[in-house]
């Protein structure tokens, strides 16, 4: 019995070590078969333009507030939320009749001061004549005259009222600064408002600022010889580019301590009135580049956002290289 079982031991060892040389010997057999051919480049040298993107901000060229100069209930909207008006247009009336009754007492203030004036001129005329004929006293004409003369005061004094009634007459209705788009229109008709309530905001669409910020060394890089081009795109929200392209025109002229970066702003005609104030998009700066080593996109590839590409060495060997700047 222990003869038999140990002859189907040394059978079971056997037949492992025969399949694992078989295993290995079909392994080296693949590897030695594997193959692989891989088409090889030469880089070019040549002139290359590129774009560089940056957040920006899009204002209006012209965007205000309206805000109400006087107190009062709102008594008509004469137009709606994104209508388009024109300048001088006439878009809100407040209520009017407080105003109205100080134009009515300032006038009335007015008239009594005339009245008054031509009694004392009345006044003065005969205290000229009794003067001359020593009836009475120079100082008695002078209080004539100083009547008169205070008389004068009230008669300025009124049409000053008169004026401010006006002009506070004028604040209940409120007109359009330029022509543009009208905004939200938070009060409604029959609202109390205060002296600077805000009523709306109107934006002139015609031409948007897109604010961007742009380090040092791209700023250097900008104002270079090679760079000298001001225009610049602007892709949108969706990812689209905007039609109009854009200008560079002003630089600001000290550089953010706390970010390094310096703000630029470029002006785009809104023609067909896209862009809209407060959106959001990207502004691509076109830079040039002499000289460069160019190589086919796909002949790259990333590791840990690196970007690397193999080249064959003097030796006929394949090496990873990364793509540095």
């Amino acid at each position: 019995m222990k003869n038999s079982s140990s002859y189907k031991r040394i059978w079971v060892y056997a037949t492992i070590i025969i399949i694992s040389l078989l295993v290995t010997s079909c392994s080296k057999k693949s590897e030695k078969s594997i193959s692989e051919k891989y088409l090889v480049i030469n880089p070019k040298v040549a002139n290359s333009t590129y774009s560089q993107e940056y957040v920006a901000n899009i204002e209006s060229k012209q965007h205000v507030e309206l805000r109400a100069r006087a107190k009062g209930f709102v008594e008509n909207i004469l137009v709606d939320e994104g209508s388009f008006v024109t300048k001088g247009q006439l878009l809100f009336i407040l209520n009017s009749s407080q105003y109205r009754q100080e134009i009515a007492k300032a006038k009335a203030n007015l008239a009594s001061a005339h009245a008054e004036l031509r009694q004392s001129e009345v006044d003065v005329k005969n205290a000229q004549k009794l003067s001359e004929n020593n009836i009475i006293s120079k100082s008695e004409l002078e209080m004539a005259l100083a009547k008169k003369d205070a008389i004068m005061g009230k008669i300025e004094e009124a049409t000053a009222m008169i004026s401010l009634a006006n002009i506070n007459l004028g604040f209940t209705q409120i007109k359009a600064p330029y022509s543009g788009f009208i905004n939200r229109i938070p009060n409604k008709i029959g609202a109390l408002i205060d002296e600077g309530t805000l009523l709306t905001t109107i934006s002139s669409n015609n031409e948007i600022y897109a604010y961007f910020n742009v380090s040092e060394t791209d700023y250097l890089n900008h104002i270079s010889e090679n760079n000298k081009n001001k225009k610049v795109n602007l892709k949108l929200a969706n990812g689209t580019t905007f039609s109009q392209e854009g200008i560079i025109e002003t630089i600001d002229g000290e550089i953010d301590q706390s970010t390094g970066n310096l703000s630029f702003r470029a002006k785009f005609r809104n023609t067909d009135n896209i862009l809209k104030h407060g959106s959001s998009g990207k502004v691509l700066i076109k830079n040039t580049i002499k000289n460069a080593i160019l190589i086919p996109q796909k002949c790259t590839f990333e590791v840990q956002e690196d970007l690397y590409v193999y080249v064959v060495d003097k030796d006929n060997k394949v090496r990873q290289r990364q793509i540095v700047k």
